[in-house]
């Protein structure tokens, strides 16, 4: 049973953050991490990917400011 609670802070963009945690985690050479345990992989292996998707998000998010002045 799923013990997650977190929710998206924007409605519909779960699937989008799902991709993006793949394509990261592909990236870090974690293929096929859809399918992997996760407790088999180490917290570092783990962090790596979500340490990733923050680094893009607000790298992202600092474009998008840029572009708005």
């Amino acid at each position: 049973m799923s013990r997650n609670t977190n929710k998206t802070a924007v409605q519909g963009a779960a699937n989008y953050l799902d991709n993006m945690k793949y394509e990261m985690a592909g990236e870090l050479g974690l293929n096929n991490y859809a399918n992997i345990d996760k407790g088999d992989l180490t917290a570092r292996q783990n962090g790596y990917v979500g340490g990733s998707m923050t680094r893009k998000l607000v790298q992202y998010a600092e474009e998008h400011m840029k572009n708005q002045q």
